[in-house]
C-alpha cells in the first residue's frame, strides 16, 4: 500500500542506515526529527525528510499534526499462544504461595499444558488473536512467541503451528520459537527421564518436523536450577548448531547456575529474564554479541527482582526489552508499560527504553535489517500516537493506550 504521513509533530527512532543494535551510551539517544513527513510504497519506507520538502502528490495522506510517529514496538519475548488462563494461581500467590510452590504442585506451566492438550489449534488461533489484536491496538508491530506450553511432541508441534495459522492471518509479523524446555511433566518422569534426556527426546522428536514445515526460526529452554539444568543447555546447543535454529535462552530467573557464561560462549542470539545477576554473569555479557532481554512486567506480576539494566547499559550490552505474555507470569502485553516500568523500575532513560523496545528488540529475532527504525526501505510498520506532549510522555503516563493508529506494511489497522 502506498500512503503519506505528514506534519508528524517529531519522527522518532530514526537510526543511520546499517545500524544492527544500540548498546552502551549509543542506546541514549533516540534520534528525531521535527515537523516531518513520511511515504510509504508498496509497504515499506521510502522516503521521509522535513515537511518544507514534502512532495506534492495525489497519495494518501494522514495528517498527524500534534502527533508523532516511531517504529511499531517489536516484542522479543512473549508466549502469546496458550489456553485458558490461570488466575486461580494469581489468588494463591496473593495467600501466600510461590511461584515455585504453585509450579510443584502441578500448577503453572504444567496447568496450562493440560489445558493445549484438550485444545484444538483452531481453538488456540482463536484466542490469540484476540489478545494479539489488542497488542496491535498499543503500537506492537512484530513480536516473537513461543511454544511451550505443549511438553510433548504431539502439542508442541500443534503450538507452533497454531503460530503459524495466526501469522498467516495477521499482518504483524510473528516470529515463532521452539520451546523445547520448558518443564519436565509427568510422563517423563514416569519413564525415568531425568531434565536432560527430556530435552534430548523432545528436540530428537521434534525437530525433523519443525524444520521440514518451517516451524520455528529459533530454539530455547527454561534454564534454571529446578527446571533445565546445564546438561539440557548442552543439548540445546548441539540442536542450534546441528539445525542452524539460533539460540534464545530464559536463563537467571531464579537463580545464577552459570547458563549465561555458557549460552554466550555459545553465541546465542539473547539470554532472557536476567532478574538475578552475579558478577560474573554481567562480565559474560560486556561487549558480547548476545542480547541482554530484559522482562519488567514479569517482575512486577511475581513480585521478583527487576533486571539490572543500568549496570548491564554501562557494562556495554545489547539491552532489548520484551513482555513475556504469558498466562502465569505476565499476564499483559502492552509495550507502553514495560517502557514505563524500565524507566520507573529499572532506571532506564525513555530514550534508552525506546530504543530497547525498537531496534534492539529488532535485533533480538535477526529482524534489524527491516525493523525497529526509521530507514528507507525497510518495513512500513509504524505507530501514530495520540496528541500527546513528547515522546517521552509514552514512557511516563502509564494505564492509558497512546497509540491513534498502528500501520502494518504500510496497512493501517
Amino acid at each position: 500500500m502506498n500512503l503519506k504521513l505528514i506534519n508528524i509533530k517529531s519522527l522518532g527512532g530514526i537510526h543511520p542506515e546499517g545500524t544492527k543494535w544500540l548498546r552502551g551510551s549509543d542506546l541514549a539517544h533516540f534520534p528525531t526529527l521535527e515537523n516531518a513527513y513520511l511515504t510509504i510504497t508498496d509497504g515499506k519506507i521510502s522516503e521521509f525528510g522535513p515537511m518544507t520538502h514534502c512532495p506534492q502528490d495525489e497519495l494518501p495522506t494522514i495528517d498527524c499534526s500534534d502527533r508523532h510517529v516511531l517504529p511499531t514496538f517489536v516484542d522479543s519475548h512473549s508466549h502469546l499462544v496458550y489456553a485458558g488462563t490461570r488466575e486461580e494461581e494469581f489468588n494463591l500467590r496473593l495467600k501466600g504461595s510461590s511461584y515455585e510452590e504453585i509450579a510443584a504442585a502441578g500448577g503453572g506451566i504444567l496447568n496450562s499444558a493440560a489445558k493445549v492438550s484438550t485444545s484444538s489449534v483452531d481453538q488456540l488461533v482463536s484466542q490469540a488473536k484476540f489478545r494479539l489484536e489488542n497488542l496491535i491496538d498499543c503500537g506492537t508491530g512484530t513480536l516473537e512467541v513461543k511454544s511451550g506450553y505443549g511438553l510433548d511432541p504431539e502439542n508442541e508441534l500443534k503450538l507452533l503451528r497454531a503460530i503459524k495459522e495466526l501469522n498467516g492471518q495477521s499482518q504483524a509479523t510473528l516470529v515463532p520459537t521452539f520451546l523445547a524446555a520448558h518443564a519436565l511433566p509427568a510422563w517423563a518422569k514416569a519413564q525415568g527421564m531425568n531434565d536432560a534426556s527430556y530435552t534430548k527426546h523432545m528436540l530428537d522428536e521434534c525437530l525433523p518436523t519443525v524444520q521440514k514445515e518451517g516451524l520455528a526460526g529459533f530454539l530455547d529452554g527454561f534454564i534454571e536450577r529446578d527446571y533445565f539444568r546445564l546438561d539440557a543447555l548442552q543439548h540445546l546447543i548441539d540442536a542450534s548448531t546441528n539445525s542452524g535454529l539460533p539460540l534464545k535462552i530464559h536463563v537467571n530467573q531464579f537463580y545464577d547456575i552459570g547458563g549465561i557464561q555458557m549460552a554466550v560462549e555459545a553465541g546465542a542470539l539473547s539470554v532472557d529474564h536476567l532478574e538475578v545477576m552475579s558478577p560474573e554473569a554481567i562480565e559474560a555479557l560486556h561487549g558480547s554479541d548476545t542480547i541482554a532481554t530484559l522482562l519488567p512486567s514479569c517482575s512486577y506480576f511475581l513480585g521478583i527482582p527487576y533486571g539490572p539494566a543500568r549496570e548491564l547499559i554501562e557494562n556495554d550490552t545489547v539491552v532489548a526489552l520484551a513482555t513475556d505474555y504469558n498466562p502465569g507470569s505476565s499476564p499483559g502485553g502492552n509495550m507502553q508499560l514495560v517502557c514505563n516500568m524500565a524507566c520507573a523500575k529499572m532506571k532506564m532513560t525513555p530514550a534508552e527504553a525506546l530504543n530497547a523496545a525498537t531496534i534492539n528488540g529488532a535485533a533480538a529475532l535477526n529482524l534489524s535489517d527491516r525493523k525497529g527504525s526509521i530507514a528507507v526501505g525497510k518495513d512500513a510498520d509504524l505507530l501514530i500516537t495520540k496528541a500527546i506532549p513528547s515522546l517521552e510522555y509514552l514512557c511516563y503516563d502509564f494505564g492509558t493506550n497512546h497509540i491513534q493508529t498502528t500501520i502494518l506494511g504500510g496497512q493501517t489497522q
